[in-house]
């Protein structure tokens, strides 16, 4: 990794983190334990702007930082925001290498319409096996519920995750684009 990467890597981590502390939350009204933030917008930038690998490391800096300062009502929540964006990031992939082999639909708009149709469906279907799997373990895995709380929680909780990506997608598509003006990027 050569440092122009390392310095973007540590960038975008200071700003990811440092919005995820930040008291910027709104609580989901249908559920007041789940908060809709920004910070995971400077992850989805970096990735589109500079391609999956620091948007990878941008996100586990993230989570290592939160695990060791801010864990949360959980302390391995951090991990569950870690799968979350991480399947987020990978509905934008494979939209990126669809998009990219059809050169007739190399449309922004196409672009933006199916990286956050598919981010939307890789984040909910894996947080609903990561919450399905995990929520029903005791503390610090998970809040020890039983199946019948899980599997009614579970369209809640991908409703939320749906509701972030739909969000954060296009707003992290703009901001690269944006950027991308201003700098030259280079993969």
């Amino acid at each position: 990794m050569n440092s122009r990467t390392i310095a973007t890597v540590a960038v975008f981590s200071a700003l990811t983190v440092a919005l995820n502390l930040s008291p910027f939350k709104i609580p989901a009204p249908y559920a007041p334990f789940l908060y809709y933030q920004i910070w995971e917008i400077p992850i989805v930038t970096a990735f589109l702007l500079f391609g999956p690998l620091v948007g990878l490391y941008v996100s586990i800096i993230n989570t290592l930082v939160l695990l060791i300062y801010f864990p949360g009502a959980l302390p391995v929540g951090p991990l569950y925001n870690l799968a979350a964006i991480l399947g987020m990031l990978l509905g934008v992939y494979v939209a990126q290498k669809v998009v990219s082999r059809r050169s007739s639909i190399k449309n922004e708009l196409v672009f933006i319409l199916s990286s956050t149709v598919l981010g939307v469906i890789s984040r909910v279907l894996i947080m609903s096996v990561v919450n399905w799997a995990f929520l029903r373990y005791p503390y610090p895995i998970g809040f020890e519920l039983p199946e019948e709380v899980i599997v009614m929680m579970l369209p809640v909780i991908g409703f939320f995750n749906a509701t972030l990506a739909m969000y954060t997608i296009p707003v992290g598509y703009v901001l690269a684009r944006t950027i991308s003006y201003s700098i030259k990027v280079k993969k």
